[in-house]
């Protein structure tokens, strides 16, 4: 870890998170610490007292006594109040939509419903890896921005909708009805982290990346596996 104290936090439990951390301009660079898995703990926080905290990705609830400290603040990749709630990515694709926003909103008790810092827009094309990797500079500039410019967060306008966090048994294929359904399951859970999109056929797994679609023919890598016990209901 960087030395503390430090005006801000940049927290992520995936790669590419740390990735916005290293495309920040050296100047912020130089004043903001990265914490990883395991490394994002109210001990450390109090420790570096930052300004504010950036968290690009964290998959379990935000300790209620570093929100209520900190400013604390959560991207979630939909135009709030549209899409609150878990799997946005996976979400959106399979709603058909092909861009989205990427809203940096202030943690708050609520889920996904704390007043917005700032928007930027985000395409949905292509792998959930290639998605995430667009969004690299995006939510580096949009770090730089609040930290430089401190803009007063915004409450949320409208009627909120909700997104349910998707389970990986979600991800078969079984009941797929069209080659380019097959395609936007098996690109949206084409990323770190995720469980990959599946076929079971008896007693072996057929697991589907890389996919690519023209319209007329889906070309997939596919890797076999034999089911595991509790996957043989």
């Amino acid at each position: 870890m960087q030395k503390i104290p430090a005006r801000f936090v940049v927290v992520s439990s995936k790669q590419w998170g740390r990735r916005v951390y290293d495309c920040l301009p050296e100047s912020l660079r130089q004043e903001t610490v990265f914490l990883g898995s395991g490394e994002f703990e109210i001990e450390t926080i109090k420790e570096i007292r930052p300004e504010y905290i950036f968290v690009l990705h964290w998959s379990s609830r935000i300790e209620k006594e570093i929100y209520d400290a900190f400013d604390c603040i959560i991207f979630h990749m939909t135009d709030l109040p549209y899409g609150r709630g878990g799997s946005p990515l996976q979400n959106l694709i399979l709603s058909g939509h092909k861009e989205t926003m990427v809203s940096a909103l202030k943690c708050v008790e609520e889920l996904d419903a704390g007043p917005v810092y700032l928007k930027s827009p985000l395409s949905l094309e292509g792998t959930a890896s290639e998605v995430f990797e667009r969004l690299v500079p995006i939510a580096a500039r949009m770090i730089e921005e609040i930290a430089l410019q401190k803009p007063v967060p915004q409450p949320q306008q409208g009627q909120p909708t909700f997104f349910n966090r998707r389970k990986p048994e979600d991800g078969t294929l079984a009941n797929v009805s069209s080659l380019e359904e097959a395609y936007d399951i098996i690109r949206m859970l084409d990323a770190e982290g995720y469980p990959s999109a599946f076929l079971d056929a008896g007693g072996l797994r057929l697991e589907f990346s890389g996919a690519e679609f023209d319209g007329e023919h889906l070309t997939a890598k596919v890797i076999l596996k034999e089911r595991r016990r509790s996957e043989c209901k």
